[in-house]
């Protein structure tokens, strides 16, 4: 049996009564309190995530822009330093082999924030269609991610800052030294409310951590509420909704890519056999992944990626591939293990009253 990988948090972790389970590698926190609770917590007031098992790599050099520009589906003539931008890395057909944020720190400087468990097959990728000019370091070992969600977090950070981030704008990040160490906080999140996602020295994870549960704000919280969170937004999860045998376009995340330029897979879009449709189920019977999607005849169309119980809504919610030419239908029956659930199609997000884009003062 492999032995999972620890952040610099997990002992906090357990010596403070959160249930663990393994996580892309990693042993990582499910819950503390319960799903429900910080789910509701993060939503009405702040939720404090251990994000260290995903990676990030460092990409400097004369040339790296346009190197990584043909690399990724990111258009980088359009990213200015200090903003940072959601896109894919895909093979030659077309499927997505992660999605990753792109943070341009300088001119011809990045940091590329990956998927815990694609961070191998990433580096290579990336690795293998560089120029020699171009340096890219993988410093996801010495670098600790913490991300702040919820409408407090901005609250929150002022006071462990010291100083006012009020000026940050929604996909925008600054580097500071204000704490004594050099640490990125970036305007971002996986949850739809307002919230920082915070890169710092790995060794200065805990100090920092402490600080922001030590609010009486902010409760930490673990995977099964930050599932719950995302999905209720409608953010896929690499690994469920997307992969290396769907294309952004079947994800329905053809919007990001504007590009005109060329990069590794789009000529193989353009050709969507399935399509990712949001599903509302009512009750509490929730669908589950792989469970089978069918058409009022009984045949089958696709299959559940994503399915829980919405704790802001008060019934279940999921994400399907179908049949791009039954996409249209409203109405589907999701084939449980238990029972045959009526599923209506819907829009994104399922839950609408998120504060991420906030402006604030």
């Amino acid at each position: 049996m492999t032995s999972l990988e620890i952040t610099p948090l997990t002992q906090w972790h357990r010596d403070n009564g959160a249930k663990m389970a393994p996580f892309a590698g990693f042993d990582m926190p499910v819950q503390y309190k319960g799903i429900m609770v910080e789910h509701k917590h993060t939503r009405s007031h702040a939720g404090v995530f251990d994000i260290c098992h995903m990676g990030e790599f460092a990409l400097v050099g004369a040339g790296a822009k346009d190197a990584l520009n043909k690399i990724i589906t990111h258009d980088l003539e359009t990213l200015a330093p200090g903003k940072c931008r959601y896109g894919f890395l895909l093979n030659e057909t077309g499927g997505i082999i992660d999605d990753l944020i792109v943070y341009c720190t300088a001119e011809d400087e990045y940091m590329l924030v990956v998927n815990g468990a694609c961070r191998e097959k990433d580096f290579k990728q990336i690795k293998a269609n560089l120029p020699e000019s171009v340096l890219l370091t993988d410093i996801s070992d010495q670098t600790a991610k913490i991300d702040l969600q919820g409408p407090d977090s901005l609250d929150v950070v002022n006071e462990l800052m010291g100083a006012s981030w009020n000026h940050l704008k929604y996909f925008n990040f600054e580097t500071t030294n204000t704490l004594g160490f050099s640490m990125i906080i970036s305007r971002t999140g996986y949850t739809g409310e307002l919230g920082y996602e915070l890169y710092l020295p790995s060794d200065k994870a805990l100090e920092i951590w402490e600080k922001l549960v030590a609010d009486e704000r902010v409760e930490p919280v673990g995977l099964g509420a930050r599932d719950t969170l995302r999905l209720e937004i409608g953010y896929p999860l690499y690994g469920q909704d997307l992969d290396d045998v769907h294309t952004p376009e079947e994800a329905g995340a053809g919007f990001f890519l504007k590009k005109e330029t060329d990069y590794i897979g789009k000529s193989g879009l353009g050709n969507a056999k399935v399509s990712l449709i949001p599903l509302t189920i009512e009750g509490r019977r929730t669908a589950r992944h792989h469970d089978e999607v069918l058409l009022a005849s009984g045949e089958k169309t696709g299959v559940v990626t994503s399915g829980s119980f919405a704790p802001s809504l008060g019934h279940c919610i999921a994400l399907a591939y179908v049949r791009k030419e039954d996409a249209d239908n409203e109405t589907f029956i999701i084939k449980t293990a238990r029972a045959e659930l009526e599923a209506k199609k819907t829009g994104l997000p399922f839950f609408k009253d998120g504060t991420a884009r906030k402006k604030v003062d």
